[in-house]
């Protein structure tokens, strides 16, 4: 089988942005790859027969990227709070009050067990919230879901959240239909579970959505059987790029999506994945950072390894 063609698109800043000039010098160590402009010339520069690199026109990238009454000068967007939130994302006040919920428990269970690294507490709703909520937009469609490693929740729970919102303008609810949005939260850490689970009941959002919140490693193979062939998966932090499509690929049929959160080494990380594995990749820049990357792949498939018989 053939090597399948990536396809990687971009929304760098443009030539003389106030974002391109406040970049630092390409690292010799590293490459050069921990810069926006310089990731899109080294990704220009990687086979061209794995990949097309696709740039967004200035004006495009910039009104993609930012809206007014949030707009910042690097193209991402600044979510001070709920306000913010509602504005970036139209949602309703039901999902705002309990996005709320959501804070006020997090800051509780932060005192006991160690979700989030605290010096993100003041910035929960930009850093956590806004960061999760983006990715549904990316695939509008999907219906059933699955996050790797979820942590305190991010980006799966926040997911649900948005889901539960979108299916409240279904009429009268969608789960007797059997239509209601399905994702599942794999966590290896019982105390997580469990906060997972309390925000899951005092938000009240299984009226709208299912939640399964298994205290599991994703490694193991009956859970792995178990969710194979869901619409997206999902992981926020969890590995490089090439240790996670070994964790997903079990998770993965033909349909399915992989949504990354990644950040400034997303070039790196693609070409380090593409030695083990053909997919196709699309990489789209984060609202909330304007150094992170959303990385998206299809049609995942392991690469034939050639035999190393003496």
């Amino acid at each position: 089988m053939g090597v399948n063609r990536k396809r990687v698109s971009g929304g760098f800043a443009p030539p003389g942005s106030a974002r391109e000039r406040r970049a630092s010098p390409p690292s010799p160590s590293r490459g050069g790859l921990h810069t926006p402009a310089a990731t899109h010339v080294r990704l220009r520069e990687l086979n061209a027969e794995l990949f097309h690199v696709k740039q967004f026109p200035p004006d495009a990238a910039n009104s993609a990227m930012a809206k007014p009454m949030n707009e910042r000068t690097d193209d991402a967007i600044l979510i001070r709070g709920p306000e913010d939130f509602a504005a970036a994302f139209d949602v309703s006040r039901e999902t705002i009050d309990r996005l709320i919920v959501y804070e006020k428990l997090l800051r509780q269970w932060q005192k006991t067990i160690n979700l989030v690294a605290s010096s993100t507490l003041d910035a929960i709703w930009h850093r956590h919230f806004a960061d999760s909520a983006q990715l549904v937009a990316l695939v509008p469609q999907a219906r059933t879901w699955i996050d790797l490693g979820s942590g305190a929740g991010f980006p799966g729970l926040v997911v649900a959240l948005m889901l539960a919102d979108r299916a409240s303008h279904n009429a009268p609810s969608p789960r007797l239909r059997g239509e209601a949005p399905h994702i599942t939260l794999i966590e290896s850490n019982a105390r997580k579970c469990a906060f997972l689970r309390e925000v899951v009941r005092q938000t009240g959002i299984s009226a709208r959505v299912t939640v399964d919140i298994l205290s599991t490693r994703i490694e193991v193979a009956a859970t792995q059987a178990s969710l194979q062939g869901a619409d997206v998966v999902l992981a926020r932090a969890l590995a490089p790029l090439d240790r996670l499509l070994n964790l997903a690929a079990p998770l993965f049929a033909s349909p399915t999506v992989g949504v990354f959160l990644k950040g400034r080494e997303t070039a790196a990380e693609l070409e380090a994945a593409e030695k083990m594995w053909n997919f196709n990749a699309e990489m789209v820049p984060s609202r909330t950072s304007s150094e992170g990357r959303v990385i998206l792949i299809r049609h995942l498939e392991a690469k034939m390894q050639p035999n190393t018989k003496d």
